[in-house]
């Protein structure tokens, strides 16, 4: 199971890189549960694909398309459960540059990423960059 899950969720990073949407949408369960983290306009609880797409395009829109998953750190699992270390880059139209570590805890079920939870090393600096 956890070779499964990991395999899965490498995946899944890997096609984040390439901005692979259709393996991104093979990849999560329809009814996946996301959490991202902080008080800005893309916190909160996602609870299907279509809302978890909406949060990253919005993303990507902020940014101009120059948000980023420059780097896979480490990725680790415990049973079904898969825990990675990565970091985000991006850009603002005016300059203003987010870099940031996340850990991104997986849950798979299925062969399907069915939950996300995100935890970010510098809340603040997401949530000023992201704004409300």
């Amino acid at each position: 199971m956890e070779n499964q899950a990991k395999q899965v969720v490498t995946q899944f990073l890997n096609a984040v890189q390439k901005g692979d949407n259709q393996t991104l949408a093979a990849l999560l369960d329809t009814a996946i549960e996301w959490e991202q983290p902080g008080d800005n306009r893309f916190s909160g609880i996602k609870r299907n694909v279509t809302e978890v797409f909406q949060m990253v395009g919005g993303m990507f829109e902020v940014t101009n398309n120059t948000l980023a998953l420059a780097e896979i750190k480490s990725v680790t699992t415990n049973g079904n459960s898969v825990a990675c270390l990565i970091r985000w880059t991006g850009e603002k139209p005016g300059g203003e540059k987010m870099d940031v570590d996340n850990i991104d805890v997986y849950t798979v079920t299925g062969g399907r990423i069915v939950k996300a939870k995100i935890y970010s090393a510098d809340i603040t600096q997401e949530d000023n960059f992201w704004g409300k």
